[in-house]
C-alpha cells in the first residue's frame, strides 16, 4: 500500500475529551432523573450529537419531540464547551502530536474526520490546528459514522484515492466508516471492540511512520 494520506478522528484519538461528552451527558441525564454510566456512554462513541441524545433518550425511556431534542442538544453542548475552553496543549494524547509532525514532514497529507462540531474549538486550544491540511468535522458533513461520508470528504479535499489513506479510529462505528469508504484502518485502543480495524495499537506513544510501514507491510 502506498500511504498518501492519514486521517485522523479528534476524541480518543488525538486528545480524551470522552471524559467531558461523559459528564455533560450525565448532567443531562440526571435532569431528566435517571442515572447515565460510563457503560452507557460508551454507545455513544463516535456518533453525532443527536443520535447521542437520541441513545440517551432510549436508556432513559424518554420520549421527545424534536423541538425538545433540539434543547437538550444545545444544553448538553453548552456544558460540554465550559470544559472545552478550559483545555490546554498538555491535554493531547501523549505521541499523537509527535506522529502528526512526523507526518507533516515526510509529505504524507493529514485531515481530520470527526464527527464533533466543535473540533476546530479544540484543535486550537490543543494549538495544532496548522497541523491538518484538511479538516472535516461535523459542521461539513450530514451522515454520521458508520456512513463513509465524513472520510470520503475528506480524502476528496485531500484530493488523494481512499486506496491510499490509513484513517485511526478509537471507535466500532469510525472502524465501520472506513471500511464503508474503502480505506484502511488503525484502531486505537481495545482489540475486543475494534477487531475488524486492519491493525489496532494501544496509542501513540513511541509509534512512527516507520512502524506504521511495518504494520502496512504485516
Amino acid at each position: 500500500m502506498d500511504i498518501k494520506a492519514c486521517i485522523f478522528d479528534l476524541d480518543g484519538v488525538i486528545v480524551d475529551t470522552a471524559k467531558y461528552h461523559f459528564i455533560a451527558w450525565r448532567e443531562i441525564a440526571r435532569d431528566l432523573g435517571f442515572e447515565f454510566t460510563e457503560e452507557h456512554n460508551e454507545k455513544l462513541k463516535g456518533v453525532s450529537r443527536m443520535r447521542s441524545l437520541e441513545i440517551l433518550l432510549e436508556i432513559g425511556g424518554i420520549i421527545l419531540d424534536d423541538p425538545a431534542k433540539e434543547i437538550l442538544a444545545d444544553r448538553k453542548n453548552k456544558n460540554y464547551l465550559k470544559y472545552v475552553l478550559q483545555m490546554t496543549p498538555a491535554e493531547i494524547l501523549p505521541g499523537s502530536k509527535e506522529f502528526l509532525l512526523e507526518l507533516k514532514k515526510s509529505g504524507i497529507k493529514i485531515a481530520l474526520g470527526s464527527a464533533s462540531k466543535n473540533a476546530m474549538t479544540i484543535l486550537d486550544r490543543l494549538k495544532i490546528t496548522h497541523l491538518f491540511d484538511v479538516i472535516v468535522d461535523g459542521t461539513k458533513v450530514f451522515k454520521a459514522k458508520p456512513d463513509p461520508e465524513i472520510f470520503l470528504k475528506g480524502a476528496e479535499e485531500l484530493n488523494v484515492s481512499p486506496a491510499n489513506c490509513i484513517v485511526f479510529e478509537d471507535a466500532e462505528a469510525g472502524i465501520e466508516a472506513a471500511i464503508a469508504a474503502g480505506m484502511k484502518c488503525v484502531g486505537i485502543g481495545n482489540s475486543e471492540v475494534l477487531w475488524r480495524a486492519n491493525w489496532i495499537i494501544r496509542g501513540f506513544q513511541n509509534f512512527s511512520i516507520t512502524k506504521l510501514n511495518d504494520l502496512v507491510k504485516s
